[in-house]
């Protein structure tokens, strides 16, 4: 069994990598998260990217545990704010993390902005560092449209006030399934799944 690191606290995404993993069937290989591993010093998000930020994590995870790492940056790519909040998505509103104030703020930014204008998408960005330094970096996008209310108690973060595109209610309305399915971070990690098999 090949240990691989997820450089994350958030136990919702390590809930998903293993229900992805799972229901791919990929074998032999054990996601922990960084409450299974030794504290070490985590760096700050500073990249102008989420590429950037995502091989950060995941280089210092690799460097500090001698593990495989696994790490992502995601947010939210509003049209109407020239593709903002991106990687600030979870500080936009000062506090990081601070996930009612963040969707606040970017419904009240985007009060008089027509319903054919709210436009936008989730975007994550997936690394993949081993300890012998070599790196692959994936990508994925999920457009959809910015609501006016927040609707549903599933997801986390903008889920509430994204409609995806195709469907008629918000990601926060979806089954953790069904979400898996569709989301950026879906996308990602399934795009990842035949790196993970490699191990």
């Amino acid at each position: 069994m090949t240990r691989v690191l997820l450089a994350s606290r958030n136990a919702k995404k390590l809930a998903e990598l293993r229900r992805i993993l799972a229901a791919n069937q990929v074998d032999g290989v054990e996601i922990v998260g960084l409450a299974d591993v030794p504290d070490f010093p985590e760096a700050p998000e500073t990249g102008a990217t989420f590429e950037e930020n995502a091989l950060a994590k995941a280089r210092d995870a690799a460097a500090a545990t001698g593990l495989p790492a696994i790490a992502d940056d995601s947010g939210i790519a509003i049209d109407a704010l020239n593709g903002m909040p991106g990687v600030l998505s979870a500080r936009w509103s000062g506090t990081h993390g601070d996930d009612k104030a963040n969707l606040d703020l970017v419904l009240a930014q985007l009060g008089d902005v027509p319903d054919d204008r709210r436009g936008g998408g989730f975007v994550c960005a997936i690394a993949l560092v081993h300890p012998d330094g070599t790196e692959t970096t994936l990508r994925a996008d999920w457009r959809g449209t910015i609501t006016r209310e927040p609707a549903g108690t599933n997801g986390f973060g903008y889920d509430p006030i994204f409609r995806p595109d195709g469907h008629d209610c918000s990601s926060a309305e979806l089954t953790p399934e069904q979400k898996d399915a569709i989301s950026h971070r879906g996308q990602a990690l399934r795009l990842l799944l035949p790196h993970l098999a490699a191990l």
